[in-house]
């Protein structure tokens, strides 16, 4: 029989003065050491101008930069192009996926978010023309442009998994906190149907790049923990199957999770790559590095799509050409400036982008001032000023109450910007950081404050 780990209640944090000292620590400027301070040089320049700036995309990426140009650009014509009205919170399905947060506190409106003065156009682009500077809309609208920010995000591509159906998340066991805050919801249900009986329960990774990496990761955590909480762990399985040879793609972190997953009895496969789901039968089609496929019965499972450029970009000039980030349609941007190695007037910001690591919200705080003042650079004549470091930041569930606060760069160096938190402990301070205080962080950067 297999050994279990311990069913012995969460202990959880209570101490009223911990908590004040928290409390205390968290009036401090924190955000300030996640990444979030306005790069040195010169922010806050203003220029006058009549360029016309084109902004694909109004997730945060596209919103953050759309309102530090407006206030840092005089005259010049902003136009965003997107049709969705409704913003989700995304660092925050986690939350609501496993019972923690309630689905409101994921959504906002892209119309409270955006400055004043700019141009919405909601549609969505279907093509960029770089070469002829403008963007194609899906109604066949053509908008010029004399300078481009990219921000479209990923597309999520469930058509490479057989059998999957986005819809039928929340039924028969089959989860996944990615494609909306309606997903998320559906994911704790099922979750919570599952912790009450227990089962078998098979969490995935594609071998894509994906955003928030941690997520995987966080929903497997938190799996257990609900387990454990409902006295359900003990007569439960949960596997966790990895297309890729790792967990996450920073050394000692990858070491840390497994460790703490062997400690729980989480069996880990590598190398099983999703390729297919009977949802009616609750079946896994896997398959191994040597094309075997391999099928496995659940009774709960996470499914992590495989990701890419969505096709407006991978079909167009703008995606890589050759590379490791080719096969997925990333553009092609240096990983310094975030400025297109091609099209000099093309900037991309977000998820997006053909780089190493970083599709986090984190990213997108510390990149978008970096942006802002290259494209303010280059529009007085002059050479991109700010270079990125590839800073990202995951804030690593492990169970409720208990955190880890992971920031790294590029080359997967940790980077840690808080004196109080070890990045490869857990705490409670990183949970409150997760639980309470980073959806405000967000906030104040979609509106170009912070």
């Amino acid at each position: 029989m297999r050994q279990t780990a311990s069913d012995k209640p969460d202990e959880r944090p209570c101490d009223s003065t911990r908590r004040r000292l928290l409390f205390g620590a968290s009036a401090l400027p924190v955000v300030a050491g996640l990444g979030l301070t306005v790069p040195a040089g010169k922010a806050g320049a203003s220029i006058k101008t009549s360029a016309r700036i084109v902004i694909a995309g109004s997730g945060l990426a596209g919103i953050a930069v759309a309102n530090r140009l407006a206030r840092e650009l005089d005259g010049a014509s902003i136009t965003i192009v997107d049709r969705k009205e409704v913003h989700n919170y995304q660092p925050g399905y986690t939350l609501v996926a496993t019972g923690v947060w309630p689905v409101d506190k994921v959504i906002d409106r892209n119309s409270d978010l955006q400055p004043r003065g700019i141009e919405w156009v909601k549609e969505m682009v279907a093509e960029f023309d770089p070469d002829a500077n403008a963007v194609v809309t899906d109604s066949g609208r053509r908008i010029g442009y004399d300078y481009l920010i990219v921000a479209t995000g990923v597309h999520l591509d469930y058509s490479q998994i057989e059998g999957m159906d986005v819809d039928a998340i929340g039924r028969n066991g089959l989860t996944s906190v990615y494609p909306s805050s309606d997903a998320a919801v559906a994911t704790w249900k099922a979750m919570d149907e599952f912790r009450r009986k227990g089962g078998k329960a098979l969490m995935t990774l594609p071998a894509t790049p994906i955003k928030c990496a941690g997520a995987p990761l966080k929903t497997t955590f938190m799996l257990v923990n609900r387990l454990r909480q409902a006295g359900t762990l003990a007569s439960s399985e949960v596997s966790f199957h990895s297309a890729l040879g790792v967990v996450f793609s920073v050394p000692k972190i990858n070491d840390k999770v497994l460790a703490d997953w062997a400690a729980q009895n989480v069996e880990v496969v590598f190398n099983s790559k999703l390729v297919g789901v009977n949802i009616a039968a609750r079946r896994a089609t896997l398959v191994t590095p040597d094309g075997q496929r391999v099928e496995e019965d659940y009774d709960f499972i996470h499914v992590v799509p495989p990701m890419r450029a969505p096709d407006a970009v991978k079909n167009s000039p703008l995606a890589w050409q050759e590379g490791n980030f080719a096969a997925g349609g990333w553009l092609e941007v240096d990983r310094q400036t975030l400025r297109h190695r091609r099209y000099p007037n093309v900037f991309g910001l977000g998820d997006i982008n053909g780089t190493p690591r970083g599709k986090t919200a984190a990213t997108v705080k510390k990149s978008v001032p970096m942006v802002t003042q290259n494209l303010i650079d280059v529009i007085a004549g002059r050479e991109p000023s700010q270079l990125f470091d590839g800073y990202t930041s995951c804030p690593m569930i492990l169970r409720e109450g208990s955190a880890m606060l992971i920031e790294f760069d590029y080359d997967g160096k940790l980077t840690p910007s808080l004196p109080m938190i070890d990045p490869m402990q857990e705490s409670y301070f990183a949970w409150v950081m997760k639980y309470r205080l980073l959806k405000p962080a967000y906030m104040a950067v979609a509106k170009g404050r912070v």
